[in-house]
């Protein structure tokens, strides 16, 4: 018999824990509310694998505030040795961690996959008086408090960005004036609202509204331009500033081992997936699957780089 599950997101997930290595149902867990990248990815992840697989089915579940720290918290409280849930994160929650001084971390999740990477775009509204980098980079250097940025959580990746970008334009990380969302969503519509003068999001978030024209995109964190997509790179237009935001699952404390692997195949198995080939080109995403043991080692080096950054932008000391 069934345990009786306790809690919000316990209550959310409808008591459907299992620890079989083959769950029935897998819940992915996006903390974040809807609209954002954890949202989305969450999403991808359940429409392809449900495509891919003949049964059982997959739900998921929104737990927005404080970068992701609040479902961080829910998911490792409430679903210790469940091997039937996973959380998306990234380098927003790596970030997030350590501004909002979390009591709970990533070290005790069980790390599953890296699944994506996304660029981060600066935009302005349509009819922003801002028709190039140049153009904002003149204003913000005269006036960075009056000129809001809108972004996802304090400490994430886009005021990351931010922070960076203040720095190597010469000007103080910690005078600029980052309105933060708890989502993309949130976010993207104080951009449309006109409520800030200019937003960073990642460009899947951020590209149908770019394509149709209600916003300006400015500057693009990649190395290179993106094949189709005609936003000029922060680097060909003098600034030398790069940033990739990666996206990726974890499991929750005290999986075994066959649990663990039981996870690791099916998000493997995923990354292979005809469906998930096609989301990503579909989103412009970049593929940067890693499971196993190299993606624990790459976490512990994120949260090294993310402290290094947030403290270089004056959020952490």
């Amino acid at each position: 018999m069934r345990l009786l599950c306790t809690g919000l997101l316990a209550a959310a997930l409808a008591c459907g824990g299992q620890t079989g290595t083959a769950p029935e149902v897998l819940t992915i867990l996006a903390p974040a509310a809807p609209g954002g990248g954890w949202d989305q990815t969450a999403r991808a992840m359940q429409a392809a694998l449900q495509e891919g697989e003949a049964a059982g089915g997959v739900r998921v579940v929104n737990v927005a505030g404080a970068g992701g720290t609040i479902g961080l918290a829910q998911f490792v409280n409430d679903n210790a040795g469940r091997g039937d849930v996973l959380l998306v994160t990234g380098l927003i929650m790596v970030g997030a961690v350590l501004t909002n001084r979390s009591a709970v971390t990533l070290d005790q999740t069980t790390p599953i996959a890296r699944l994506t990477g996304d660029y981060e775009v600066l935009v302005v509204p349509d009819d922003s008086p801002y028709d190039s980098l140049d153009a904002f980079l003149d204003a913000w250097r005269r006036s960075p408090g009056s000129l809001a940025i809108a972004g996802g959580s304090a400490g994430g990746t886009d005021h990351m960005l931010a922070g960076l970008l203040a720095a190597r334009v010469g000007m103080d990380p910690t005078a600029i004036n980052y309105v933060p969302h708890s989502g993309g969503g949130e976010s993207i519509a104080s951009i449309l609202g006109g409520q800030v003068a200019a937003g960073i999001n990642g460009v899947s978030e951020l590209a149908a509204l770019i394509d149709a024209g209600r916003l300006r995109a400015l500057a693009i964190s990649s190395a290179e331009r993106l094949p189709g997509r005609a936003i000029p790179t922060f680097r060909e237009q003098g600034v030398d500033l790069t940033l990739t935001n990666w996206r990726g699952v974890v499991g929750p404390p005290g999986l075994t081992d066959e649990q663990r692997a039981a996870l690791t195949a099916r998000i493997d198995a995923l990354q292979r997936s005809p469906a998930w080939q096609a989301t990503l080109a579909r989103n412009d995403w970049i593929d940067l699957h890693l499971s196993g043991p190299a993606f624990e080692t790459f976490l512990d080096a994120e949260r090294t780089r993310a402290a290094a950054v947030l403290a270089s932008i004056g959020l952490t000391q």
